[in-house]
């Protein structure tokens, strides 16, 4: 029998959420519950590290709460990328979950370049810090000499949970496909670096993410009520199930822009263009395996640190001062990532003259067109074609919405969907065959606002300045 009800243990970057899809819900798969616990980071020792625990018993009090409200006939699990766990023989943690934004992976940096593969083959940039999942292994063995002789499996992040829920290891496609320098999309294969690091002997077997890797273990189902028999996926990346919403229900081309603490946008049937790595863009591999053209900026970070708490919702009065003054945001805020890596940001008025820096409201608003422009431009180096599909929060976001409209003179979809990945996640388990029903979404199709393509222009131009 196809499971209905599938529970998403859905692991972002910031936050961890827990969501129940109703795959035969009547105007199409939908969210009927949403659980949500922020993914808070340890300090250490040995390094900064995810708080395991914390999300281990957020995710099994949820499933827990959920079967006993509405009834889970089935698990899939979505995370973010650049993340992966090591295992020892017992099947725990060898080593504490590293967090990807720790600068540690820095200090090896040398030796590490001179063994990953090229782009060519793997489709995956030179990133900072821990971004590249083989940087972190790299570091972590040369850092703790005995950890390479107590790991032994590896596996991706989405696995490391089902491997909690089921007790077998895996490695998922998407996850290795997202810039981890492991994985050569073309070949569909682990790439050369998996030798030169000594890990091919304990790297777990990859799969297809709509892979069942088995029913949940006794032990679960005790803790959570959930029957014995319930199926586990094998999971995915995230923006690769937001992803696959799409795959399965729209004829190419498209972009899907998945929006969170990572504004990730994916080409599907898009004009052949030649990505620039030094550029953040890379080869995704969703959830059939196939490689995807993308690009990444961390724009939820990027809007956090511009606006944190500074007031809710603009007004129309805020977006005339930010179009009568020109009141624009040049990249980059996140400098570590995203096509304009490097650069700082700043705020600029009429002219391009540098201004202090707006009050809340207008600050809101060119926030959010910085966002949109940005996303603009990742769609641009992709190669992007068709309707433009968001997911995730900055759907909501009616003035990134207006803007995205404006720079790409395209369709713009905003998905009304809570979570941009619990859909797609729970979709592995219809991942055979058509959608049943679509994602709701309100076409962004009139005319666009001419002042915000001619203020999309002039960002260009200023950002094109030396």
């Amino acid at each position: 029998m196809r499971p209905r009800h599938v529970a998403v243990i859905d692991i972002g970057k910031t936050n961890v959420k827990l969501a129940l899809v109703d795959l035969e819900a009547p105007d199409g798969p939908a969210e009927v519950a949403v659980l949500s616990l922020p993914n808070r980071v340890l300090p250490g020792p040995p390094w900064p590290h995810f708080d395991v625990a914390a999300i281990r018993d957020f995710a099994l009090d949820g499933l827990a709460q959920l079967h006993g409200a509405h009834r889970i006939d089935a698990i899939a699990v979505a995370s973010h990328g650049a993340c992966g766990a090591l295992l020892d023989a017992s099947g725990a943690l060898a080593a504490p979950v590293l967090d990807y934004e720790h600068d540690g992976p820095e200090s090896t940096a040398a030796a590490y370049d001179a063994i990953r593969p090229d782009f060519a083959q793997t489709g995956s940039p030179r990133l900072a810090l821990g971004l590249n999942l083989g940087a972190q292994i790299h570091w972590q063995f040369l850092t703790d000499p005995g950890l390479g002789d107590r790991v032994a499996r590896i596996v991706t992040w989405p696995q490391f949970w089902g491997h909690l829920l089921t007790g077998v290891a895996a490695c998922d496609l998407s996850s290795l496909g997202a810039h981890s320098d492991l994985w050569e999309p073309a070949a569909g294969r682990f790439s050369a670096l998996v030798g030169r690091l000594g890990i091919g002997a304990v790297m777990a077997p990859p799969l297809r993410p709509d892979a069942i890797l088995g029913p949940v273990l006794p032990a679960i189902a005790a803790r959570t009520g959930l029957a014995p028999g319930t199926p586990v996926a094998c999971g995915i990346h995230d923006s690769n199930a937001s992803l696959l919403t799409h795959l399965l229900s729209r004829d190419p081309p498209f972009a899907v822009v998945s929006t969170g603490t990572w504004v990730i946008t994916m080409a599907v049937g898009g004009r052949a263009v030649t990505l620039d790595p030094a550029r953040d863009t890379l080869i995704n591999v969703d959830a059939r395996g196939a490689p995807v053209p993308s690009a990444r900026f961390m724009g939820g970070r990027e809007f956090e640190r511009i606006c944190g708490g500074a007031g809710g919702a603009a007004s129309d009065a805020d977006r005339a001062e930010v179009l009568d003054r020109d009141l624009m945001l040049l990249p980059s805020v996140e400098p570590h990532s995203g096509p304009f890596a490097g650069r700082r940001s700043r705020w600029t008025g009429a002219g391009g003259a540098a201004v202090p820096d707006p009050r809340p409201g207008p600050r809101r608003v060119a926030a959010s067109y910085y966002l949109a422009l940005m996303t603009a431009e990742c769609l641009a180096m992709t190669g992007a074609e068709g309707p433009v599909l968001i997911e995730g929060p900055f759907a909501q976001n009616g003035d990134f919405t207006a803007m995205l409209r404006a720079a790409t003179a395209r369709r713009v979809l905003p998905s009304a969907a809570a979570t941009g990945t619990a859909i797609g996640a729970a979709l592995l388990f219809r991942s055979a065959g058509p959608a049943p029903g679509t994602v709701p979404a309100v076409a962004v199709s009139a005319p666009p606002d001419p002042r915000l393509v001619a203020y999309a222009r002039r960002w260009r131009r200023q950002v094109d300045q030396p």
